[in-house]
């Protein structure tokens, strides 16, 4: 009886070498990437993978021991390929059953590849000046590729105008941080900003999504001005500049206001940009000394919406200054009246009654006498005239005396220029014997239809326009120039008439003298036809060989130009 015992081979005879047992790779090893060789001391050792069976992502050289990826490792797409155990065997191909195994943990780990991708990827947008604090302007969504869930970094920075503190980002949510205000010069800003999208990867990667707001200006307050007092001549002219009326407006642009007369006279205009006040017609203190004008003010571009407008308005008041421009008259302008006076006696003539109908409150006149007062037998006593007969000369001469005097009234106001009139007074004067006591005083007043007429002269003028001048200087400059051309052309034809005749006459002439060549032609030719038919003795004098006419008589003759017979016809 035979018994076989079978002994296994020791262990010892194959092993691995000393091998870490946990080894980390990057995701982006491509396939066929090498992530570790193993070795084992033994004959002709070969290798495989235990578990996990199968095994998907890595694979391991029979020969060589050489653990390789199989397939991309995007943690993305498979997590679980971010721990791998791998149970590897190794024996001899001859004994396999003399055999060891090797533990390894394969750790994979993630590669920053992609940076953050966001929504939007652009942010434009425009916003009032109005826009309260706290408002939102966007929310930012971002999401990292490589690690989806994973937290992101968010940084806002300005690029226009810098270090500006209008806008902030909480977390991922975009606000306005402070008061926007456009009326200030150059304060309506255009945020241009970007924000940095931070991922916690290696190497790391950033996304900038770039950020454009616009403040839009609104218009916000109403413009205004200061009401004003305005003083002008009533003798001013059209087109006068009395003032500027001064609109104020808080919105940006400042100022940026139109103006309008709402209402009122229509004799004064204001400047539409500028609020200058002009005359337009005429005034007059007497009709009315105060007017009020209610300005519109009306602002404009001041808005995003070019129709959005705000207005306000004042009331200006202008006063008008009294200019003396009505002259008094007296009543009546024309007296006659008959006094009788004693030498060395004074006698009250009349009383000068003037006034300006116009100003009725004037009062104040001076009066002279300015012509007519031989001897200055007259004088004024304010409006009243007085005859003086007190002489020491030689006595009154007892006859009837006529004065006309002229007085001058004129008014004594403090208005300027002082404006006068002149009132006729014809005084007869009749003289009184010394023995007659009583003096007398006659007064008659020429009837209305002595009235003198007042004759107003007025002389027109006509001021042409500047360039109505320079047109007729230069029309005239051709007229004159057409004139002077055809009086030329006139001239040379009268001189080539002279010195050339007329048709008519060259063919008279050249008719006349062809006949005078065919009379003597035939005078010459005639004889010598006749010499053989007429006797020897023809008288050749009584051959006519021309006609023409008296010019005196105006009657026919025939002629001999050889010897200057005639034959009346």
């Amino acid at each position: 009886m035979l018994k076989v015992k079978v002994l296994p081979v020791p262990s010892s005879l194959i092993s691995f070498l000393k091998q870490a047992s946990n080894i980390t790779i990057l995701e982006d090893l491509p396939p066929g990437g090498k992530v570790v060789q193993v070795r084992a001391r033994g004959f002709d050792v070969r290798y495989e993978i235990l578990s996990p069976v199968p095994c998907p992502l890595f694979s391991i050289g029979r020969a060589d021991g050489v653990i390789r990826t199989t397939a991309p490792l995007e943690l993305a797409q498979a997590p679980g390929a971010a721990v791998t155990r791998l149970r590897v065997k190794a024996y001899e191909r001859l004994r396999p059953w003399a055999s060891v195994e090797l533990e390894l943990t394969v750790n994979v780990r993630s590669v920053n590849r992609w940076p953050p991708r966001c929504l939007p990827a652009m942010l434009v947008t425009q916003i009032p000046e109005t826009t309260p604090v706290g408002t939102v302007l966007n929310t930012f969504t971002c999401a990292d590729p490589d690690s989806p869930g994973s937290i992101l970094d968010y940084q806002l920075q300005f690029h226009s105008p810098p270090g500006s503190a209008s806008l902030c980002l909480r977390d991922r949510v975009l606000e306005v941080n402070a008061t926007l205000d456009c009326d200030a010069r150059g304060a309506c800003f255009q945020y241009a900003a970007s924000i940095l999208v931070l991922d916690g990867g290696q190497p790391l990667m950033t996304t900038e999504v770039p950020v454009l707001v616009m403040v839009t200006p609104v218009n916000e307050f109403s413009p205004a001005c200061v009401p004003h007092k305005f003083r002008i001549r009533e003798d001013a002219g059209p087109h006068t500049l009395l003032g500027s009326v001064v609109g104020m407006d808080k919105d940006y642009p400042h100022n940026n206001i139109e103006y309008y007369i709402s209402g009122g006279p229509t004799i004064f205009s204001v400047d539409r940009l500028s609020g200058e006040v002009h005359l337009l017609g005429s005034l007059d203190y007497e009709l009315q000394t105060l007017y009020r004008l209610n300005v519109l003010l009306i602002d404009h571009g001041q808005d995003q919406d070019p129709t959005h407008h705000r207005s306000g308005s004042c009331t200006i008041t202008i006063e008008v200054e009294d200019v003396n421009d009505h002259a008094p008259e007296c009543q009546p302008p024309f007296q006659e009246l008959t006094i009788y006076a004693l030498l060395g006696h004074s006698v009250e003539v009349t009383k000068v009654s003037c006034w300006v109908p116009q100003e009725p409150q004037r009062l104040a006149f001076s009066y002279s006498i300015v012509g007519g007062n031989s001897q200055s037998r007259f004088s004024l006593q304010g409006p009243t005239l007085v005859y003086n007969n007190i002489l020491l000369g030689p006595l009154w001469p007892e006859q009837f005396y006529t004065y006309e005097l002229l007085i001058r009234v004129a008014d004594a106001g403090p208005s300027i220029p002082h404006l006068s009139t002149t009132a006729t007074v014809s005084v007869h004067l009749i003289p009184w014997s010394a023995s007659t006591v009583a003096t007398r005083t006659h007064r008659s007043t020429v009837p209305s239809v002595m009235t003198p007429l007042l004759v107003t002269d007025t002389e027109a003028f006509w001021q042409p326009e500047p360039w109505f001048v320079v047109v007729l200087t230069v029309t005239s400059a051709l007229f004159v120039l057409a004139l002077g051309w055809l009086l030329l052309r006139l001239f040379q034809g009268l001189v080539q008439m002279h010195q050339t005749p007329s048709k008519p006459a060259q063919a008279l002439l050249l008719n006349g003298i062809q006949g005078t060549e065919e009379s003597i032609q035939g005078f010459m030719e005639a004889p010598r036809m006749e010499m053989s038919q007429a006797p020897s003795n023809v008288d050749l004098s009584l051959h006519f060989d021309g006609r023409a006419q008296d010019s005196r008589t105006g009657r026919d003759y025939l002629f001999n130009t050889l010897t200057g017979a005639r034959r009346w016809l």
